[in-house]
């Protein structure tokens, strides 16, 4: 059975995320705790207990989530062997679970890549005053224009009617205020913890590239789509780059989710808490289902579906 992998991004996170599979599945328990080893910390008592700040924490909740999504998978495929994943993507961080699931690096590996990700990410955000907002009902053209008019970066096409702005605080309540002038019905701040996905998350990036250099990076077992150009990645250096370039970039997941569905994929399976990516490719493929795993009630609801 072939289904497309798709993992999520940071904001998705929450307390008690991995909790019952844990306490379940062997084989999801024995991931979480080898995360825990490989950190030489228990990231799995901010998964489970919280409190919430902490599991918000950039530098948390970016391997929580990675780890979770693979915890997900690793039990899925146990229990239903004639799943056969076609392709991968992920937004934002989630780029970093598909190709951990895609074998592009070892989970170790990826693991340690992403805590420093997360860490390098809120170095930048402590160090810059930058905010994010939701434009929704908009066009991408119409967003775009705003942004260049604020100054501000197009952090994410998640899906029409649905475009996220960042940069400086001040920017962003420009774009605000001139959003219904741009034809958005709503525009509203997010509550995070910076500008991700924009100029002011350069010194992570640049930090980011020179871990990058230290990984080696195998041969995808699937297609992996990037978010920065909407597109497979093909080899080391266009791997190392794509990932590089994400910190900064937009996220073109309507782009990258458009050509998954032009390709004939109807059947995706979101991996991570919530069903934020489901929701997305309903405005984006009326036709796709999309089955969302985060729990033991979840997870054995998708492997009875799939199972049929």
């Amino acid at each position: 059975m072939d289904a497309v992998l798709l993992f999520s991004g940071q904001g998705a996170q929450k307390v008690g995320m991995g909790k019952d599979l844990y306490d379940k599945y062997p084989t999801a328990k024995a991931l979480i705790e080898q995360a825990d080893k490989a950190l030489g910390e228990s990231l799995s008592s901010v998964m489970f207990e919280g409190p919430g700040e902490e599991l918000t924490r950039t530098c948390n909740c970016q391997p929580a989530l990675y780890v979770h999504g693979l915890a997900c998978l690793a039990v899925l495929k146990e229990l239903l062997p004639a799943l056969n994943p076609v392709a991968a993507a992920g937004l934002s961080l989630g780029e970093f679970t598909a190709h951990a699931a895609a074998g592009t690096y070892s989970f170790e590996e990826g693991l340690r890549l992403v805590q420093k990700r997360g860490a390098f990410m809120e170095e930048a955000c402590n160090a810059t005053k930058g905010t994010m907002a939701a434009m929704i009902g908009g066009s991408d053209e119409n967003v775009i224009k705003l942004a260049q008019e604020c100054d501000v970066d197009v952090a994410n096409f998640n899906c029409p009617g649905q475009t996220v702005v960042s940069g400086t605080e001040e920017g962003v309540d420009k774009a605000i205020a001139g959003a219904k002038g741009a034809g958005c019905k709503i525009a509203k701040k997010l509550n995070v913890a910076g500008a991700y996905h924009s100029r002011l998350m350069h010194s992570a990036m640049v930090k980011l590239a020179e871990e990058l250099k230290n990984v080696s990076f195998g041969t995808p077992s699937m297609p992996v789509y990037c978010n920065y150009e909407a597109r497979v990645v093909e080899g080391p250096d266009d791997i190392r780059s794509m990932l590089e370039h994400q910190v900064c970039g937009s996220v073109r997941w309507t782009a990258s989710m458009q050509k998954l569905v032009d390709q004939g994929h109807r059947l995706f399976i979101e991996l991570g808490p919530g069903k934020t990516l489901a929701g997305m490719m309903g405005r984006i493929c009326k036709d796709a289902t999309v089955i969302s795993i985060e729990d033991v009630p979840s997870l054995e609801a998708a492997v009875a579906e799939l199972g049929k």
